[in-house]
C-alpha cells in the first residue's frame, strides 16, 4: 500500500513525540512492504508566530491532500496566559476539525496490567477496564454562537437531528463489533439539546437489535466510570461532555501519555495522542510517546491493516513489560530512558520481530 502522510508536529514536545511516530511508522512500512510519503505543516503556536493563523490554508491543502494526518499537540503558556488574545492555538486545533469535517472522535480507554499500580483507581475496579468514549466534534457550544461584554457572556448549545444521527451510527457500529453494549450520555433532565439527543437514540436504537442501549445523564456517567470503568463498552456523548469524560477516562490508566486517538468523518481521518502540549517538558527527552506510537497503530487499523497495527501494540506492551518507560511511569529504580530510547527501542522490536 502506499501512503501519503500529513504530518503536524506543532507545539511544545509535539516535535519530539511526532519524531518517534514517524520512525515507528518507517519500520512497519519497510518490514510489510509499504510505501509512505510526508508531508510536514504548521499548526498551533508555531504557525501563529509564523504566518498569523494556528490552522493556515496551506495545512489545509496539505492535509486534504494526504490519506491521514498524524497529529501531535498544540498549546504554548504564553496564549494561555493571555485572556486577551484573539488568535489562540487551540483555535487551530477546531478550525482543523471542523474544516475536515472530523465529527467522531474516537478514544479508546485500555488498562495496561503492568501499569495497574499506577492508576488512582484501586486494582479491583480498574483491571480489565476496556472501553471506547465517542465524542462528537464539530456541534455543542464550541461550535455555537458566542458572545461576551464586560457584563454578560454565553455559549450556544446547538444540535441537529443530522449530526446526532451520524455520531450515533459511529457509535453503534463500534458497539457491533465489539461486546454490543452502548451507552448514551446526555443532561436530558435539564437541556434540550440533550432531550433531542436522547430522542434521536431511542429511535435509532431499534435498528440495532444486537445491542444494548442504555442511558445515562453526565453527572451519573462521570460518577459510574470511577465506581465501575468495566461497566462501560462503548459510550457517545455530545461535544462538551465528551471533552469532560474523555480527560476523566484516561486517567483510569494512570497516565494521559499512553492513550491515542483517532477523529474520523467527511474527509481526511486524524490520528493522535490525547495529551496536551506539556510545554514545560519540550526539549527535555521525558515525554512519553507510547500515545503517538498507539495513533500510529490506529491509523494502520484504520486501513485495515490489521497485522500491522497488532505489531505495534506488541512492540508497546513489550517496551512496558521490559521496563523501557519514560520516567512518569517507571517502575521505582528502573533505568533511565527518555522519549527517543523508547521510540528506538519499539523500532528495533519491529524490525526483529
Amino acid at each position: 500500500m502506499d501512503l501519503k502522510i500529513a504530518v503536524l508536529p506543532g507545539d511544545g514536545i509535539g516535535p519530539e513525540i511526532s519524531e518517534q511516530g514517524v520512525a515507528v511508522m518507517n519500520a512497519v512500512c519497510e518490514k510489510f512492504g509499504h510505501h509512505v510519503s510526508y508531508q510536514y505543516a504548521l499548526c498551533g503556536a508555531e504557525a501563529i508566530d509564523k504566518v498569523g493563523d494556528p490552522f493556515p490554508e496551506e495545512t489545509f491543502k496539505v492535509c486534504m491532500d494526504a490519506d491521514a494526518v498524524l497529529f501531535s499537540a498544540v498549546g504554548d503558556p504564553k496564549f494561555d496566559n493571555d485572556p486577551t488574545a484573539k488568535v489562540r492555538p487551540e483555535q487551530g486545533l477546531l478550525a482543523m476539525r471542523k474544516k475536515l469535517g472530523l465529527f467522531a472522535n474516537i478514544r479508546p480507554v485500555e488498562t495496561f496490567d503492568c501499569l495497574i499500580h499506577k492508576s488512582p483507581l484501586k486494582d479491583e475496579l480498574v483491571r480489565g477496564a476496556d472501553f471506547i468514549c465517542i465524542r462528537e466534534l464539530t456541534g455543542g457550544m464550541y461550535f455555537g454562537e458566542k458572545y461576551q461584554d464586560d457584563e454578560k457572556a454565553y455559549d450556544t448549545n446547538a444540535y441537529t437531528r443530522p449530526e446526532i444521527e451520524r455520531i450515533l451510527r459511529v457509535a453503534y457500529e463500534y458497539a457491533m463489533r465489539r461486546r454490543k453494549h452502548l451507552t448514551v450520555v446526555d443532561k436530558a433532565n435539564v437541556l434540550a439539546s440533550s432531550r433531542l439527543w436522547r430522542q434521536v437514540a431511542k429511535e435509532m436504537a431499534p435498528q440495532y437489535p444486537e445491542v444494548e442501549t442504555d442511558y445515562m445523564f453526565v453527572d451519573n456517567a462521570a460518577m459510574r466510570m470511577i465506581q465501575d470503568p468495566r461497566f462501560f463498552d462503548v459510550m457517545v456523548t455530545e461535544n462538551t461532555f465528551g471533552d469532560i469524560l474523555t480527560d476523566e477516562g484516561s486517567c483510569i490508566t494512570g497516565s494521559m501519555g499512553l492513550l491515542p486517538s483517532a477523529s474520523t468523518g467527511e474527509h481526511t481521518p486524524v490520528f493522535e495522542p490525547i495529551h496536551g502540549s506539556w510545554p514545560q517538558a519540550k526539549g527535555q527527552n521525558i515525554a512519553n510517546p507510547l500515545a503517538q506510537i498507539l495513533s500510529v497503530a490506529m491509523l494502520f487499523e484504520y486501513f485495515d491493516l490489521k497485522e500491522e497495527g497488532a505489531l505495534i501494540r506488541k512492540a508497546v506492551n513489550a517496551s512496558l513489560d521490559a521496563n523501557v518507560r519514560t520516567p512518569e511511569i517507571q517502575v521505582e529504580g528502573g533505568e533511565r530512558y527518555g522519549t527517543t530510547e523508547v521510540g528506538q527501542w519499539i523500532v528495533d522490536y519491529i524490525k526483529n520481530a
